[in-house]
């Protein structure tokens, strides 16, 4: 018989009944092995392997996944502007962690964005046409009604940074208290006494959690947190301008930034260097993320680093897991995960 080489008997890409004839079997036999089934002799499954990739046939993946009732797709939701999201570091670096985690899987990954009204409405009517398998959150605020629908769709989720300390989904976080502390503790090491904190979003978990490490190591070192030092720069480089621009005006005389993200520390640095002040000689500054714009600023920036790729790679671990029981936690009445990984001070030149 003249081999098909890769096309089938149409002239086509090979199928299934194209494998079958070839090797002499039944279908359903060729499913078992493609499947991993045991219920097939060596011999036979051999056959099969043989055929498969003498006719260089590629199981129809979609087929396979309605069959199961799956959609072999995850959703990536963001509740951002995508200006947000293509201009901060952290959401590339969670992507890349996500992406690297499923790139062993069938899994395909969808971005959506959802930061309005609209956006949220044409996520619900996707979600409850039950088009993901699993939905990871990204950057959600205590209000986003967003958690909320994914749980009332029966859909298994994971959070990046729980929305408060009773979050009901799983979550994956870094230790941000711990890095805000850790930012703090520096600065007064370096003798800095008047430290400065410009916050990100206060409606968000992870920078609630850096204002309390700022506050409580402050007063572990018998210094009271002054408001008038506190000011939210919104985690943009904008925000972190205005904040810096009214920092100044308040306390000419602060020594120390920290700020609750290296973007919005690049907007403190232009305002501090055109009102004059050297970095580190007059205001020391520190960031958070370590990401890139921390190692290419001049001078190059202090910085917390929280292992954003480790965190995208956990949250997909935890919703392969769901998926896997095809429930989310919630719906099986066991405890939700909650993952904090890590967080580390890395020392430059600008403190």
């Amino acid at each position: 018989m003249a081999s098909q080489g890769a096309r089938g008997r149409s002239g086509g890409r090979p199928t299934l009944r194209d494998v079958a004839a070839r090797a002499g079997v039944g279908r359903g036999t060729v499913s078992r092995v493609i499947n991993g089934s045991p219920r097939v002799s060596d011999g036979t499954r051999a056959a099969v392997e043989a055929v498969i990739a003498e006719l260089g046939y590629v199981p129809n993946t979609a087929a396979r996944a309605l069959a199961a009732n799956r959609a072999n797709a995850i959703a990536l939701v963001v509740p951002e502007p995508e200006t947000r999201f293509f201009a901060e570091p952290y959401f590339s670096e969670m992507l890349s962690g996500v992406g690297a985690e499923l790139s062993d899987t069938e899994m395909q990954l969808l971005l959506i964005f959802a930061d309005n009204d609209r956006e949220r409405r044409r996520l619900a009517q996707y979600l409850a046409a039950h088009l993901v398998d699993g939905v990871l959150l990204v950057s959600v605020h205590a209000d986003d009604p967003l958690p909320d629908l994914v749980t009332q769709l029966g859909i298994p989720a994971v959070i990046s940074g729980p929305r408060s300390a009773t979050e009901a989904l799983t979550s994956v976080d870094s230790d941000n208290y711990g890095g805000g502390r850790s930012a703090v503790e520096h600065l007064l090491a370096r003798g800095r006494r008047k430290i400065a904190h410009i916050t990100g979003r206060l409606d968000v978990y992870g920078a609630q959690r850096r204002l309390d490490g700022y506050r409580e190591a402050l007063l572990d070192a018998s210094r009271t947190a002054v408001e008038l030092l506190v000011e939210p720069g919104y985690f943009t480089e904008e925000g972190g301008r205005r904040a810096m621009t009214r920092l100044l005006e308040r306390e000419p005389g602060l020594d120390a930034v920290f700020a609750g993200s290296d973007v919005m520390a690049a907007g403190a640095r232009q305002v501090l260097r055109e009102a004059g002040r050297r970095i580190p000689d007059d205001v020391a500054l520190v960031g958070y993320d370590d990401s890139a714009i921390a190692r290419h600023m001049d001078p190059p920036l202090t910085s917390v680093r929280q292992p954003i790729d480790e965190m995208g790679r956990a949250m997909i671990d935890l919703l392969l897991t769901e998926i896997a029981d095809r429930r989310p936690a919630a719906s099986r009445g066991l405890e939700r995960q909650h993952a904090v990984l890590r967080t580390e001070l890395v020392p430059r030149a600008s403190s």
